[in-house]
C-alpha cells in the first residue's frame, strides 16, 4: 500500500518584519534542509485557525522572531498500515529538521493509478481497497506458506 503523508512542522526564522517575508525564508530554509536527500517532499504553507475558526496567516511574528506553520507532503511506498507510513514519514524528515516540532495531520491511501489530483475524490474508494488489499495479504500469506515449505527442504539439503 502506497500513502500520501502530510506533516506539519513549525520552522522558527529570525530577524523578519512581515509574514510574507518570514514564510519566504522558512520555505527556502525547510528546502535547504531537506535537500538533496529528500527533494521528493513538497513543501506549502499551513493553515492555522483561531479558537473561534478565524482564519489566520501561516506566521505568527514577535520581536522580530517568527514561528512559520509549513506543510510537508511526501508518499511513503510499500507500507503495511497507515500508522507505518506515519512513522517513516516523521522518521525521514524529522532526521533533517533537528529541533523542528512536528505533527502528522494527514493521511490518504493511494491506489496505484491515482493521480495527485484524484486523491482527493477517492478517499472513501481509497478505504475499500485498504479493505480488499487486505484480503489479498491474506491470500498472498497462504501461498507463501506453500513455497516456503517448497523451498525449505532444498536449503535444509545444503546445510547438511
Amino acid at each position: 500500500m502506497n500513502c500520501r503523508v502530510v506533516v506539519e512542522a513549525a520552522v522558527p526564522v529570525f530577524d523578519v518584519e512581515t509574514p510574507d517575508e518570514a514564510i519566504r525564508i522558512a520555505i527556502s530554509k525547510t528546502g535547504e534542509m531537506l535537500n538533496p536527500d529528500l527533494n521528493y517532499v513538497e513543501i506549502n504553507m499551513g493553515e492555522r485557525t483561531s479558537p473561534s475558526g478565524e482564519e489566520l496567516p501561516p506566521a505568527f511574528i514577535a520581536a522580530d522572531e517568527a514561528l512559520v506553520a509549513l506543510e510537508l507532503e511526501m508518499t511513503v511506498f510499500n507500507v503495511e498500515r497507515e500508522e507505518h507510513a506515519s512513522r517513516i514519514a516523521r522518521k525521514e524528515i524529522g532526521q533533517r529538521l533537528e529541533n523542528i516540532p512536528l505533527e502528522v495531520t494527514q493521511i490518504d491511501v493511494l491506489e496505484d493509478d491515482d493521480v495527485e489530483d484524484d486523491a482527493d475524490d477517492d478517499e472513501s474508494a481509497g478505504t475499500e481497497s485498504a479493505d480488499d488489499d487486505a484480503v489479498g495479504s491474506a491470500t498472498d500469506a497462504g501461498d507463501d506458506e506453500s513455497d516456503d515449505e517448497e523451498i525449505l527442504p532444498e536449503f535444509e539439503d545444503l546445510v547438511e
